[in-house]
């Protein structure tokens, strides 16, 4: 029963919420206050396309607030960019950061706040791997977080993930004030997102609490969190795929997806999350959740074949749908099954220039990147283990 919840970020959640934005800024009871504000995007065309920027911009003004933009962000996000994008913010005096996109660019935004403030190199306040370990000394500038995607729940969680080109480290970053103060979660923002992706992303929702269900470190909070977020992603990710301009459905995965981010803040993910990220820094075209769909069914059959915690899965094969559930494999029945209806279940590593040799390096690599997720297991993993999760996984 033992707890610590402090969940700061003030969210708007709702089909149509980009349109309540200037009300929260500038205003005696608004969340966040400032006179320019850097707008960070990805360095696609969606959000230019979509004329969810243009909207943004629109909002920003009626709270008289400039603007520049920052649109170097890729899928992603790398030490050298974040590291421009802090300079590019103290050049032009910005107050607030604003991120419209994925997790990508509110993870990439959370760490232009840390280096606006504090400015170096990023790697000395990196607390994993080769960093140095020191905390930023001041506080990220203010982070008002839009996501476009239903995935990573970072809208409401003070982590971020960068990768170090040169080291080919992908870890966490973390500093006071990454929590964005204001999160605003639009659906009808995410409707448009290609159906490919919009299954990536959910999966990244879905994994965040299933590993949350049976990390070790679980408690009656995160349980409840996370058994909320898989539920929701799982009964609506495959209707909000098949019908694109299913706000209600998509709804529903967005709020799995920022329960999903709760769930990270007063519980924890296990170490699929450091095997994947080592996939993703070595082949840094691979989308985050589509690595983790490929690692999935071998990695929670591990824990299952070992019996780590049989009842837990039961519950979560019944979250998912298989309400008879009686045994922990009826797990992964029901997420094989989740992944075929998305349109995943089929993904391979080696379409993305991985290959078996590279597996003992990976599995090296993200205990060194971010071990902290290891001691979370069920069961204690080795780097045989991980190899072997790697090479069951492997087409």
């Amino acid at each position: 029963m033992s707890f610590h919840f402090a969940i700061s970020t003030n969210a708007l959640f709702g089909a149509g919420k980009l349109n309540e934005l200037h009300t929260q800024i500038n205003t005696p009871m608004g969340a966040i206050h400032g006179k320019k504000a850097l707008v960070v995007i990805s360095n696609g065309k969606s959000t230019r396309a979509n004329g969810y920027l243009e909207r943004l911009e629109n909002e920003l003004r009626q709270a008289r607030v400039e603007t520049v933009v920052f649109d170097r962000i890729a899928s992603n996000p790398t030490k050298p960019v974040v590291e421009a994008g802090g300079r590019f913010t103290r050049e032009n005096s910005c107050d607030f950061i604003v991120a419209l996109g994925g997790g990508s660019v509110i993870d990439a935004a959370k760490v232009i706040g840390i280096m606006a403030a504090n400015g170096g190199d990023l790697w000395d306040y990196v607390q994993f791997g080769t960093g140095k370990k020191q905390w930023p000394p001041k506080p990220s500038l203010p982070i008002v977080a839009i996501p476009t995607t239903a995935g990573t729940g970072s809208e409401t969680d003070g982590g971020a993930v960068i990768t170090n080109p040169e080291t080919n480290e992908k870890t966490g970053v973390f500093g006071t004030g990454t929590m964005p103060v204001l999160a605003v979660i639009d659906p009808e923002l995410m409707t448009s997102v290609p159906a490919v992706f919009k299954a990536y992303q959910g999966f990244d929702a879905l994994f965040h609490s299933t590993e949350g269900f049976i990390s070790n470190k679980r408690n009656e909070m995160s349980k409840l969190v996370a058994g909320e977020a898989i539920r929701n992603v799982s009964e609506n990710l495959a209707g909000a795929i098949r019908e694109p301009e299913n706000v209600e459905a998509m709804s529903k995965v967005a709020f799995g997806s920022y329960l999903s981010g709760i769930q990270m803040c007063v519980g924890s993910c296990t170490s699929a999350h450091p095997l994947e990220h080592a996939l993703s820094a070595y082949h840094p075209e691979l989308p985050h959740g589509a690595g983790l769909i490929m690692i999935s069914k071998a990695f929670y059959g591990h824990f299952i074949r070992n019996h780590a915690c049989d009842d837990r899965f039961i519950e979560m094969a019944k979250l998912m749908g298989l309400e008879g559930a009686g045994k922990p494999e009826d797990f992964l029945t029901a997420l094989e099954k989740l992944q075929k209806d998305c349109g995943v279940a089929d993904l391979r590593m080696s379409d993305y220039g991985i290959t078996p040799d590279e597996f003992p390096k990976m599995a090296q690599n993200a205990r060194d990147t971010l071990g902290v997720n290891f001691q979370n297991d069920p069961l204690e993993l080795s780097n045989e283990d991980c190899i072997a999760i790697y090479q069951k996984s492997y087409q």
